[in-house]
Formats: structure tokens, C-alpha cells, sequence
């Protein structure tokens, strides 16, 4: 698989990528201690999300009342902000566990659900990296948008490849201190001076209500346990593309392929891995 560089000054991609063995490691470190991953998230994708952290082995909690978000913060390992179900409390709230994370100094994953969708969702979505996040992840258009307001989405659906938005993952990256990272039929993940692009993956998980929220939720996972962000990112998106190119084999539609895929994140194991991976990843 090959991928040209848009610009010259585009980051170099990092030969760093992963290794089952490192991406076990981390996956033993999340089952064995259990990290509490605090999800500010969207009602849609709320049980999705809690049982795919669960298959993981990671502890999912879904508060946000104000007047329990900083005893909460307390507890947990990581903290992820999703904007799906948008209103006014819900930006109350992520903003108290947001300032009480980052006084702690935990992981914070963002997911800027429908950016672009209209000035509301992308000012929302901007004040809340402005105040400081470790991780975007998003699709193509969300993330594009978040510097080009002429970027539209269509509802919670990307209207651009995810190779066109590597250069404002970059500059996102850049601006923000952060690692970016473009979910779509390639992934990327993108820091302020390299990148990984990593070709795994089935297209059910498009068709499966939650997934990529899931999968945001799941970065946290890999946060929680290795201090390395880039690295803990690209486990991330290795695992979900793994297991989930696995499992489309399995399946005959979307409902046996997430009843599949849950079942693979609670068991699978390094050996069921190998045949899938690729050694061709060139940027």
C-alpha cells in the first residue's frame, strides 16, 4: 500500500509503526489492570461504547452530571469528550471534567462528531481543543473542517477521503500539540513531526451505529496504559483494524459482525492476528 505525500513539507512517516508483540503488550497491560475510562459521550453510542471497552478490558464509565464530574476525574485514567448529542449542559459538563483532567494531567481523546456540520458543532468543537486535548480523532471531513470552514459533513458521515486530510491533521497537530488521528478506509496518525498509515479494516464498521465513537473510547484504553501517545494511538487503530478485518469473515451483515467482533476483542490472541498483517506500508 502506498500513499504519495500531498506537500513536500508534509511530516515524515514514522518507521515506528507497531509490532504484534508491542500491540499485545499493551492489550495485557488494559486487561490486566482494568484502566476507568470516563466518556463524556452521545446517548446514541453510549451501550456500544461500554461493551466494546468491557470486550477490551478496560473499566467504562458514562457520567456527566456537573456536580459528580470532578470526584470522577478523580478516579479515572482517561477522560473522552464526544460532542454527538450536543447541547448547552453537555458543554458545561465537559468543560468542568476537562479543566479537572487536565489539573490531573490525564489523557484527554476528543472526538468532534459532525464538525462542519454548522457553526455551533465547529465552534463547540474548536473551543474544546482550544482548552487542551492529547488526541483528536475523527473522519476526514470533521477533522478538515476544523480549519477550513467551506468543509461541510453530512450528518456524522466524512464527504472526504482520509488521505486529503493529512496535511490538516498536520497542521492541527502543530498548532495544538496533539496527535491527529484520520479513521477511514486508511488511517492516519498524525503527530506534529510524523506520521503512520496503517491499511486495515472491513467497511461493516460503517455500518454499525457507534464505531467510530467506540473507537476514540478505545484510544483512551491504549492511553491509559502506554505513556508513548503516538505509539499508544497507532496500537489503537491497529487493534481495531485487526480484529475487525478478522472477524468480517465471520459475519454475514452487520448484526453477526458486531456480536463477532465483541466476542475477538474479549479473546483474540496474537497468533489469530498474524496472517493479516502487511508489510507494505510505504507513505
Amino acid at each position: 500500500m502506498k500513499i504519495k505525500n500531498c506537500l513536500d513539507k508534509l511530516a515524515s512517516p514514522s518507521s515506528n509503526a507497531f509490532t504484534l508483540a508491542s500491540l499485545f503488550r499493551d492489550v495485557d497491560l488494559i486487561r490486566k489492570t482494568q484502566p476507568l475510562i470516563h466518556n463524556i459521550t452521545n446517548l446514541v453510542v453510549m451501550p456500544t461504547t461500554a461493551n466494546i471497552l468491557l470486550a477490551l478490558g478496560a473499566s467504562p464509565l458514562m457520567a456527566h452530571a456537573q456536580e459528580e464530574l470532578a470526584d470522577i476525574i478523580q478516579l479515572a485514567q482517561a477522560l473522552v469528550i464526544n460532542i454527538g448529542t450536543l447541547d448547552k449542559t453537555w458543554l458545561a459538563s465537559i468543560e468542568i471534567a476537562q479543566q479537572a483532567a487536565l489539573k490531573r494531567n490525564i489523557p484527554i481523546v476528543f472526538d468532534p462528531v459532525g464538525a462542519g456540520a454548522n457553526t455551533y458543532r465547529t465552534t463547540a468543537a474548536l473551543n474544546i481543543i482550544k482548552r487542551g486535548v492529547n488526541v483528536i480523532r475523527g473522519n476526514a471531513s470533521e477533522i478538515m473542517a476544523l480549519l477550513d470552514t467551506s468543509i461541510t459533513t453530512k450528518g456524522v458521515e466524512s464527504t472526504q477521503v482520509s488521505s486529503n486530510a493529512v496535511t490538516s491533521a498536520q497542521s492541527l497537530a502543530q498548532q495544538y500539540h496533539c496527535i491527529v488521528v484520520v479513521s477511514g478506509k486508511i488511517d492516519f496518525i498524525v503527530g506534529e513531526s510524523m506520521f503512520v498509515a496503517l491499511d486495515y479494516g472491513t467497511p461493516l464498521l460503517t455500518k454499525v451505529v457507534g464505531m467510530g465513537c467506540s473507537l476514540t473510547a478505545m484510544i483512551a484504553c491504549f492511553l491509559a496504559v502506554n505513556p508513548d501517545r503516538f505509539n499508544a494511538c497507532v496500537h489503537a487503530m491497529a487493534w481495531m483494524g485487526l480484529v475487525s478485518e478478522k472477524e468480517k469473515k465471520k459475519s454475514h451483515g452487520p448484526g453477526s459482525f458486531y456480536n463477532e467482533l465483541l466476542d475477538s476483542f474479549y479473546a483474540v490472541q496474537k497468533k489469530d492476528l498474524q496472517p493479516l498483517l502487511k508489510t507494505d506500508i510505504t507513505v
